[in-house]
């Protein structure tokens, strides 16, 4: 399935598969977002599945997410990978 990302305010619902080859769609989607809102919410609830280049695009993200003193939410039970990468990182 390929990705879809729709919007309503500052919540983002991502449906389909995240990986390399439509990566650029959801960076597109993502560029620049926190220089126009403080608060944004992701849902992956329809996430069938995401590669390693999808998990690293929402750690990225997050990253900036921190680094700028914005709040990023991620709801839903989406691909197990992501949850994966970040229970590591918050135990390292």
């Amino acid at each position: 399935m390929d990705l879809k990302i729709t919007n309503c305010n500052n919540f983002f619902k991502i449906k389909g598969t995240l990986n390399q080859d439509n990566l650029e769609l959801f960076q597109s989607e993502f560029n620049e977002i926190f220089d126009k809102v403080d608060n944004l919410t992701i849902s992956i609830e329809g996430v069938e599945s995401m590669d390693r280049y999808g998990v690293n695009a929402i750690a990225e993200l997050h990253k900036e997410a921190v680094d700028r003193n914005k709040s990023l939410s991620i709801i839903g039970y989406g691909c197990k990978d992501l949850y994966n990468h970040f229970k590591t990182e918050a135990a390292a």
